[in-house]
């Protein structure tokens, strides 16, 4: 009994944290107002000089999902990484201080580079690198807060080794549908008789929807040359995807369109009152086939048990998927997103998609291609120099396209996603040298004896992504010379000499996070190649549900509508713009997907149930754009509240 009561107060010991600290709390009221401590203000032995360690370890609780910006002021300058920590309870986590000091290379699109996953945060590699030798003081910042959110740090402390994440406080925080447990909200599923209900309503409500026009999706009542495939045209000034049977076509699409939305379970499974298996549903299992975690008790907050194993992953998306279905849900699920969408007024099957969809032959879809070497190329350099490289991308096209050459719903190819290097030309060089002997690692070298400076890297650079697009899209028209090549959907911009070497794509693709569409991009690309653009990547959310709220913020799911009719509709009056790929059709897990990403960004909820605030404004936008397009009505103007 003696040692019991002894590992109690061990327990509760380890649990308060230093015994100097005390609980700092700040509230977050104004857009970027920062609040800074002084080192000792936090902790006493907090030394300047952060140079011999590996980690900044913290001890918080964020109460609502908001993501804020950790600053660290060094005389040198301020180092600064975003994160969002499960919110609404107390958490341990871990910041490499290597995120603060060193440039990020590690992948090979945007995301890759930029997010890092911890068990118990979302960390974003927003700032610019530098040393942390003489360390001042410490900042948070909040971009756009919304309703006072509290922070609060009760321990900061530097370690040498990685003392794990963890969850501080004995309470699971998402429940058996994969909904957030700290938060009520209008229409929650309280129990699998009220999602039922909500799925037949909806069920009742679609019917058999027929496509939005013709039986591709384009305007009925237009015409102009029919090929039997999608091709693009100009006509009266203004860019148009043309369908195969001759109509005139603007893509309004949804970008990862799927089922299997995974979160990590992994040493987290104290955060969940129930987890999916991996396997298919065992017959009879309750909870609709889930695997029912029991809370680990503790003596006192922070002494958390070691929980039981629940796998590595687990989607609450498909299990609910299965709850509404049964087992045999797949071909269900196809039927049910194809009447949504022409429901809604959706045309196109964005990126990323899950491939059954475009297997039904009912609606338009593109296609990512893979196998350039952009996957495994350092920062998506593909060693182009290689000489196995032509037979290699001829043998992806032929594997790719000979399949999807016949086949008139395909709107086009996608190259790539986001290549990080452009505009951090020097990174990637660096990130080649450092790496393992390649012919494009030679070939760099011998570029640069002549001179190792910041504009021949980028020369270099620019030189092999000439040498990517001219060979890939000589291998894509070989193998399928019916459809477009769509490009790489480059992140927001790129360099002037990169949108000229893009001339041989078909349509220039860019993702555009942004209230409205980047109008200086679009006339740069107009003036240089002047091509049809397509906005693959955009997207609206708003905190909550233990979501963040993604990269651009409404204040509200009724403004995220707003929002999505102002930027498609103002996108549309261009004459350029011929598209616009929300992203996405699921909200990520509120404990994050596989880098951490856990944004509110779905037209449907987690329960599949669609945000009618949403989906509402995003018809009666679709309803309009081929006149806004053409110029006989304007857009809207009434923008977004952020706040």
């Amino acid at each position: 009994m003696k040692r019991s009561w002894i590992w109690l107060l061990f327990t509760l010991l380890a649990a308060a944290g230093p015994a100097s600290g005390e609980t700092r709390r700040v509230v977050f009221e104004s857009a970027g107002a920062e609040h800074t401590w002084a080192l000792k203000e936090l902790d006493a032995g907090l030394p300047a000089d952060w140079s011999t360690f590996q980690l900044l370890v913290l001890e918080l609780r964020l109460t609502s999902p908001q993501r804020f910006d950790l600053r660290i002021h060094d005389a040198t300058g301020v180092r600064s990484v975003r994160l969002a920590p499960v919110p609404g309870a107390w958490i341990r986590s871990a910041v490499p201080l290597s995120f603060l000091t060193e440039a990020a290379r590690q992948g090979n699109d945007l995301a890759s580079v930029h997010n890092k996953a911890r068990p118990m945060m979302f960390i974003n590699l927003s700032g610019a690198p530098g040393e942390l030798t003489a360390v001042r003081e410490i900042g948070v910042v909040m971009a756009n807060p919304i309703g006072g959110p509290a922070l609060e740090i009760r321990s900061v402390r530097l370690s040498h080794e990685d003392p794990g994440d963890t969850l501080l406080e004995a309470k699971p925080l998402v429940d058996q549908f994969g909904q957030w447990m700290g938060e009520d909200w209008p229409g929650k599923a309280t129990s699998l008789g009220q999602l039922k209900a909500a799925w037949a309503a909806e069920e009742k409500e679609l019917g058999s929807a027929a496509p939005p026009g013709c039986r591709y999706g384009g305007y009925v009542g237009t015409k102009a040359k029919a090929t039997g495939f999608f091709r693009v045209e100009k006509i009266e000034g203004k860019w148009w995807f043309v369908d195969p049977d001759g109509h005139l076509f603007l893509s309004v699409g949804s970008d990862s369109i799927g089922t299997s939305v995974s979160t990590s379970t992994q040493g987290r499974e104290q955060l969940f009152a129930a987890i999916p298996p991996s396997g298919p549903a065992p017959s009879g299992a309750r909870a609709g086939g889930l695997v029912v975690i029991t809370p680990p008790s503790a003596a006192a907050p922070g002494a958390v048990s070691p929980p039981r194993s629940g796998g590595r992953g687990a989607s609450f998306y498909t299990w609910n998927m299965v709850r509404r279905f049964g087992t045999d849900w797949s071909q269900q699920w196809v039927d049910l997103t194809v009447r949504r969408m022409f429901a809604w007024g959706f045309n196109t099957v964005g990126n990323w998609s899950d491939q059954r969809l475009g297997n039904a032959h009912r609606i338009p879809y593109v296609v990512t291609l893979r196998g350039w070497g952009i996957e495994t190329g350092p920062m998506g350099v593909p060693d182009v120099y290689s000489p196995e490289y032509a037979q290699n991308i001829d043998r992806a096209a032929a594997q790719q396209c000979d399949s999807h050459k016949d086949d008139p719903y395909v709107l086009g190819y996608f190259l790539g996603n986001e290549p990080p290097w452009p505009g951090r030309e020097t990174v990637a060089v660096d990130a080649i040298l450092a790496g393992p002997a390649s012919a494009l690692q030679k070939a760099l070298k011998a570029f640069l004896v002549d001179g190792d400076t910041p504009e021949r890297r980028k020369a270099f650079l620019y030189q092999t992504y000439g040498r990517f697009v001219e060979a890939a899209t000589a291998a894509i028209r070989k193998h399928d010379p019916n459809h477009l090549n769509l490009g790489l959907r480059f992140g927001s911009s790129a360099p002037v000499e990169i949108v000229r070497l893009s001339k041989v794509f078909d349509v220039y693709s860019l993702n555009n996070y942004a209230y409205t569409v980047n109008k200086t991009e679009i006339d740069k690309v107009r003036s240089l190649i002047d091509r049809p653009i397509l906005i693959g990547e955009f997207h609206f959310g708003t905190p909550g549900r233990g979501m963040t709220p993604g990269l651009k913020q409404t204040s509200s799911q009724e403004e995220r509508g707003v929002a999505y009719r102002y930027y498609v509709e103002n996108a549309m009056a261009d004459p350029s713009i011929v598209g616009t790929h929300w992203f996405e059709w699921v909200d990520e897990p509120s404990t994050g997907r596989f880098d951490g990403e856990n944004y509110n960004i779905g037209l449907v909820d987690v329960t599949d149930r669609p945000y009618r605030e949403l989906i509402d404004a995003a018809l009666a936008t679709h309803k309009r754009l081929a006149a806004v397009h053409s110029g006989k009505e304007t857009a809207v103007t009434r923008q977004a509240k952020v706040q």
